[in-house]
């Protein structure tokens, strides 16, 4: 209205009013009524801005390798910047050159230019180990780039996140250690056969021992079961050895009494044979008939009837008939019953 205009601006854009080529009005979040046909808007972007990258450069041994990364800057000056490249903002809030699009371009440039000169003196070997050392030698020296610095362009952080060689490269660097893995990978193989080659004949070695320690239990106790036989038999020679002078005590004892036996027999023989020799001698002046009477004079019925039988049977030839009475023949029975 009538050429006055309402503007307002964030507190991530730093904004400038120009009046007459001189600077009426700055800073971040304003807000105003500015007269359009007298006045001009600059507009800078104060936030942190992170613009990734990735190209290729060459290491001082030629090999070619890839970095990829990102780097953060932001434009710690604006009334600089303000002054080298044109921020004017149009109308409708958006700016009327270029030159804020290429601002992002300008800085990766000079990344890649610092990275550049770093690679040409180091080789690829070291670029590959060195990532670390290469992203801060990278920072220190687009932090200190004149054209940056001039621009009031404050570098916050550069991140290198990867380094690639090409693929043949990437294969002829990885065989050694892929053969070191390889060969680590047979060393743990080797050590695992190993220690379990180790242990079993550390169980094998158990395994004797035990048998060992029981075949001497077994043997102490096969001694001892020797020792309890031997114990046993001494025992049982001694009962035998006692035994047999028992024996032979008893065996000379009854010598002892078969002897006195005998002597007794024999004396009690010298009596009868005395007693006999007596008889008989007091018996020599005796007949027949008379010793005969004698004799009978002690015998049984019995026997004094088989005699009587006996002198009737000598006399059959005289004798015409013999006659038994009941009697007799009962009595005969009764004394065989």
């Amino acid at each position: 209205m009538f050429g006055f205009r309402y503007v307002k601006s964030s507190p991530s854009q730093y904004l400038f009013q120009y009046r007459d080529g001189r600077v009426v009005r700055e800073g971040t979040g304003l807000a105003f009524w500015y007269f359009a046909p007298k006045s001009t808007l600059v507009g800078v972007p104060v936030t942190a801005v992170e613009a990734p990258f990735m190209f290729e450069e060459v290491t001082r041994d030629f090999q070619q390798v890839t970095l990829q990364g990102q780097v953060s800057y932001r434009i710690a000056d604006p009334k600089r910047l303000a002054e080298q490249l044109d921020y004017t903002l149009q109308a409708d809030g958006k700016y009327a050159s270029e030159d804020p699009e290429h601002l992002p371009v300008r800085v990766l440039n000079a990344v890649k230019a610092i990275f550049r000169n770093l690679l040409q003196e180091l080789d690829l070997r070291d670029v590959l180990q060195g990532t670390e050392r290469l992203s801060s030698s990278a920072h220190r020296g687009v932090a200190g780039t004149g054209s940056l610095s001039s621009l009031g362009i404050e570098i916050t952080a550069l991140n290198l996140l990867a380094v690639k060689p090409n693929p043949e490269t990437a294969r002829a660097l990885e065989a050694p250690m892929r053969e070191e893995i390889l060969k680590q990978a047979d060393d743990a193989t080797y050590a695992r056969r190993n220690a379990a080659i180790e242990q079993e004949r550390m169980v094998k070695e158990n395994e004797l021992r035990s048998e060992l320690s029981i075949e001497q239990k077994k043997r102490q106790v096969r001694e001892t079961q020797v020792e309890s036989e031997r114990a046993l038999l001494e025992k049982r020679q001694q009962m035998q050895a006692q035994e047999l002078a028992g024996k032979v005590e008893l065996e000379q004892e009854n010598a002892k009494l078969v002897q006195l036996q005998t002597e007794n027999k024999k004396q009690e023989a010298d009596a009868k044979a005395y007693g006999v020799q007596a008889l008989v001698n007091a018996m020599k002046g005796l007949d027949a008939r008379s010793l005969q009477a004698l004799v009978l004079g002690q015998a049984s019925p019995e026997t004094l009837m088989a005699l009587g039988f006996q002198n009737i049977a000598d006399n059959a030839a005289k004798i015409g008939e013999f006659n038994f009475s009941p009697d007799l023949l009962r009595q005969l029975a009764k004394q065989k019953a």
